[in-house]
């Protein structure tokens, strides 16, 4: 049966990024048989470029009717005026909203080949392979009210709700435990139960659910501990299960352990595994143009949808092998280009997944 896959380019480096891993796809189609249809739509800044909304309608009706939708970026200095309301986020936040893609995972995994590129010591982060599962739907992002508001005496207030429904806390946490039972069956969830009385619910939801998966070993931990431990040891992670916004920010941070933000892809899925797949890092409009972006995330984020949506294990495990034979070779794009490495651009690294895939 063939699939339906909606592209979506965005801002910035995202046309760029996106192109290459355009053209390992049509490599799978070509040579390998994947059974796909492809299609592509605006969204975010270009889009409100286009029709004065981040996320137009068409967009909204193409991205309801794919089986899966692969995305670059969204965002950039061009539009940061704009009232919050029509900003290009509100596009990918749309998106994750209007499909409820309530789960997203962010693996943080360091190549051997990178251990160097790391800011920690290499027997720090050597080895490191840890699956961040954030809340997408929910929390602060997405709570009411919010705004800013005029007190008495003319002080502008802001204000935004964090708020979680037990149900919304019960479905992550599964889809963390089921993950954690395919990996290392070790799970941490992260909270500030401490302080804030919405994720003293969390706890107490996780540790409930916890009780249908006996063979999985379940600790808690504090979010400002979380960030210590992720630069102290690392390796003592295997599945983070936390709030949208706490999850934002250790998922960067994870990032940042394994050399480069241009190396990690992400997948945002529904209760069906119906899944938006993203490199992690932003629309970079510094350098968006000028064919020096590391495109490997998102070709990575090709390969994490052929695993969780479309059930190519197989084929993702041939595009994971390409990018690390591409790496063996020695081909760095500039974040990750140390000395004796040979610096190549985006396409260069595209062409070389393209030839270690066809080999």
């Amino acid at each position: 049966m063939t699939k339906k896959l909606l592209i979506l380019p965005g801002d910035g480096i995202g046309q760029e990024i996106v192109a290459e891993a355009v053209r390992v796809i049509d490599c799978l189609k070509a040579d390998f048989g994947l059974n796909i249809e492809t299609e592509q739509a605006l969204v975010g800044g270009t889009a409100y470029d286009a029709s004065g909304s981040p996320l137009p309608e068409q967009t909204l009706k193409l991205a309801r009717e794919a089986d899966a939708i692969l995305l670059g970026a969204v965002g950039g200095y061009k539009w940061e005026e704009l009232d919050i309301s029509v900003r290009p986020e509100k596009g990918l936040l749309g998106l994750r909203s209007e499909l409820d893609l309530f789960a997203n995972l962010r693996p943080a995994i360091l190549y051997p080949q990178l251990a160097d590129a790391s800011t920690l010591k290499p027997d720090v982060v050597s080895g490191l392979d840890i699956m961040i599962v954030r809340e997408l739907t929910g929390g602060i992002y997405f709570g009411q009210p919010r705004g800013v508001r005029e007190l008495e005496g003319g002080e502008r207030q802001g204000y935004n709700t964090l708020v979680y429904r037990e149900s919304e806390i019960r479905r992550i946490g599964k889809v963390a435990f089921d993950i954690a039972g395919k990996r290392d069956s070790r799970v941490c969830s992260v909270d500030k139960a401490n302080v804030l009385e919405c994720t003293e619910l969390w706890r107490e939801i996780v540790t409930e659910e916890a009780r249908a998966y006996p063979d999985i070993e379940l600790s808690h931990m504090y979010v400002d501990n979380a960030a210590m431990q992720l630069v102290r040891a690392p390796k003592q992670f295997d599945v983070m299960v936390t709030t949208n916004m706490f999850g934002d920010i250790l998922s960067d941070c994870a990032a940042m352990l394994t050399g480069s933000i241009g190396m990690l892809p992400s997948a945002s899925l529904d209760i069906n595994s119906k899944g938006m797949y993203e490199p992690i890092h932003g629309s970079a409009p510094d350098i968006a143009g000028q064919n020096v972006a590391n495109p490997l995330a998102t070709i990575l984020s090709v390969a994490m949808m052929l695993r969780y949506t479309l059930d190519e294990a197989e084929l993702a495990g041939r595009i994971e092998s390409a990018v690390s034979k591409v790496l063996d070779d020695g081909l760095r794009t500039r974040d990750i280009h140390s000395v004796g490495m040979r610096e190549v651009s985006t396409s260069a690294m595209g062409d070389a997944v393209l030839a270690a895939l066809r080999a």
